[in-house]
């Protein structure tokens, strides 16, 4: 799994984002950061390059008559 974020690179990705937080809002949105990335990890080992997707996108107009 990732390391962890840190309440200093949440910081840092906030002022990126033009979102200067003070650290009382920084440590309420770390817990919340920290599940969503975990998640984001779970997803990721669901999914396996060895399979095709399921549906495919065409431009073209089938007729199904």
């Amino acid at each position: 799994m990732a390391k962890e974020i840190t309440i200093e690179e949440l910081r840092t990705m906030a002022r990126r984002a033009g979102l200067p937080l003070p650290d009382d809002e920084l440590l309420r949105l770390l817990p919340g950061v920290k599940r969503a990335q975990s998640q984001a990890a779970s997803l990721r080992e669901l999914f396996t390059t060895a399979a095709e997707p399921a549906t495919i996108f065409t431009t073209f107009k089938i007729d199904l008559k």
